[in-house]
């Protein structure tokens, strides 16, 4: 059974549509990709479900029940975190002050403590640079920071829009070596990716989307075998 249900979403900008046709489930406890090129509407899709832009048609389930257009804050309290590309941080802000902003939607400030120590072990170079403002971080610090940020609010789905953009190999494995280890713990992840191999590698399930709308789906391992998901929908050589 899905934790998380999307059915048939749109979202507009105005004239322009940015998402026509998305569908998609994620189960507990598993890694869902989203693939497609840039523009194919992955950012938009994550940002509907987070609850910062509005459905223009379609509907968002969440554990059973309509989260369809509901004020982000809302859905953040509802377990639902997204970790957006590392430039979307509070510059001026330390990275302490960063996670703390983040951890605004529980109850109590004590919750707050035990989820600063998790974010610093997963984190150390976090740790080490606590006092430090982000404006001054390295694209992978300020990477571990936005997911640090997400993980602040104690999330039962994490959502990660592009959290290999730009990153040096090192880093990026680095990334995704913690990742592994939020999904064996037991955190859902629901992955919004460029980059075919990464994705695949450690989701169950994908979907691609193109031009707004979801084309093709399966478990990880077909769609990974499958030399349409690069020669058509990401419009990339077919696979050799």
């Amino acid at each position: 059974m899905s934790e998380l249900r999307v059915a048939s979403l749109e979202v507009r900008y105005g004239d322009l549509i940015g998402i026509a046709d998305v569908s998609l489930g994620v189960a507990e406890g598993s890694v869902v990709a989203l693939l497609g090129s840039n523009g194919a509407g992955k950012t938009t899709t994550l940002n509907a479900i987070a609850g910062l832009v509005p459905a223009a048609r379609g509907t968002i389930e969440w554990r059973g029940q309509p989260i369809t257009n509901q004020p982000a804050h809302r859905v953040v309290r509802s377990g639902i975190a997204l970790a957006p590309e590392g430039w979307r941080l509070f510059n001026q802000q330390t990275i302490e002050q960063n996670l703390s902003l983040g951890s605004t939607p529980l109850r109590s400030r004590a919750e707050a403590a035990p989820l600063f120590e998790r974010v610093y072990e997963l984190f150390p170079r976090l740790a080490e640079r606590r006092k430090q403002l982000a404006r001054t971080l390295s694209g992978g610090e300020r990477q571990m920071l936005a997911i640090g940020r997400a993980l602040m609010s104690a999330p039962k789905l994490l959502m990660l829009d592009e959290p290999s953009l730009g990153l040096a190999p090192a880093i990026v494995e680095t990334l995704y070596d913690t990742l592994r280890r939020l999904r064996a713990e037991g955190l859902t992840l629901l992955l919004a990716e460029q980059s075919i191999a990464l994705a695949l590698a450690i989701a169950d399930h994908g979907y691609v989307l193109q031009t707004g709308r979801t084309v093709l789906d399966g478990p990880a391992a077909e769609l990974a075998r499958n030399p349409e998901v690069q020669r058509i929908y990401l419009g990339l050589a077919a696979a050799q």
